[in-house]
Formats: C-alpha cells, structure tokens, sequence
C-alpha cells in the first residue's frame, strides 16, 4: 500500500509522515530531503546552482549514493541529516526542485525505492506525479502563520539565527514557487483527503492520520 502526503511547505508533513509510518510498519519515503541532498551536494562541490546542467548531472550522480533510513540521510559515508536542514539549503533547494531533469531523476529514485513495499510517501507531487494511483492520498496543510511559525522555533532549535519575518517572507516565495513550478507543481490531488493541522499536537494529527488510512484501507479491500 501506498500513502501519500502532499502540502506547503511548514504543514508538518515530514514529521507527521515519519510518524505514521512508524505506526503502520511502513517504509517512510522523505522525498524533500532528497532534493535537499541534491542541493548539498552541488554547493559543496561548488557548482553553479542556476547550471541546471550541472545540478541534474550532480542528481544523477548522488542518486546511487543517497540512502534514507530511519530518520537519517546519508551521502555515501556522510550523515547530512541536519546539514540538508539549515535555512541556506532550504532557501537554496529551490534550484533542484525547479530542474525538470533533476525531478526526473528523483521521482525515478523514488519509485524504485518504493516499488513493493509498503510506503507513507511525503512530498509536494507525490500524489499527482510520482504515485497517482496510491491507494491513500492526503493532502496536509495548516495556516500560513502557524507554518511560519513552526519552521521558525525548529530552525532556532538547531541552533541558527533567522527572525519570524525572514522566515515567513520565504516561505511565502517558497509558496508561490511549488504552486506555479512548471514540473512538480503542488496541487492538491482531485482525490486526496485535505487536512489542517491547526490547533492540534502531532500525537493528535497522527491519530487523524491513521483513521483515514484505516478508511482508505477498508475502502480499497487491502
């Protein structure tokens, strides 16, 4: 079975994927962090990020190398699980997320890291263009002040310096950008389930999450 979750960016779909497929035994698929590797890995090799070029080759190339386990990321021997996080990879990811040939590239990836197993995939087209006929198909959202919000306590956590405004001022480009982007663009899917987030505490969005996916489940005869 195949779960999608889709949403802007803040809406808490990482986490809450991650804990949802724990809870089912699934296999948790963090295609952001994928194209947040592919970013890393360009700029420490110095390559130009507007060298579309350039970063799809640097895509193909990682693509062997990048393993997700658990809730880590590696490149080959280098853990950059918290290298991907900081706000110049988030600000810079754009470049990898833009590049037709580089999401070419990781929806291939993708799949074939899903191909018969279980999967809770999270992502911004992973219901419309990676896996259109999964079976569960979620789209994940919260208000706008309340995903700036978040981003900004869990950027500050790790420790970097950003202010609420800056924070929400890219996200705000961030949002304009994934809903106008001419491959991957995020839509909510014409079957997907829409949920807000707000007022509740990840335990609470979790819980909702796996009733649908129980729904979902009966629904389908799985």
């Amino acid at each position: 079975m195949i779960v999608t979750i889709d949403g802007p960016a803040g809406a808490g779909k990482s986490s809450a994927a991650r804990a949802l497929a724990q809870r089912l035994g699934f296999r948790f698929l963090d295609t952001g962090a994928m194209y947040r590797a592919v970013t890393y890995a360009a700029l420490k090799r110095g390559e130009d990020l507007e060298d579309t070029r350039a970063i799809a080759r640097v895509a193909r190339e990682i693509s062997p190398e990048l393993v997700l386990t658990g809730d880590s990321v590696l490149l080959a021997d280098e853990d950059i699980t918290r290298a991907i996080r900081t706000f110049e990879i988030t600000t810079a990811t754009r470049h990898a997320a833009d590049c037709p040939e580089v999401r070419s590239t990781l929806v291939d990836l993708q799949r074939q890291l899903a191909d018969g197993l279980d999967v809770v995939a999270e992502g911004r087209d992973q219901s419309t263009v990676v896996f259109p006929h999964a079976e569960c198909k979620i789209f994940l959202t919260a208000s706008e002040e309340v995903r700036a919000e978040r981003r900004y306590l869990d950027m500050v956590n790790r420790g970097e310096h950003v202010s609420r405004d800056e924070v929400l001022e890219k996200q705000r480009e961030r949002d304009d950008r994934d809903s106008s982007r001419p491959v991957g663009a995020l839509t909510k899917a014409t079957d997907a389930i829409e949920f807000c987030t707000d007022g509740l505490e990840p335990d609470e969005v979790v819980e909702r999450l796996m009733e649908i996916v129980a729904d979902r489940r009966k629904a389908v005869g799985s």
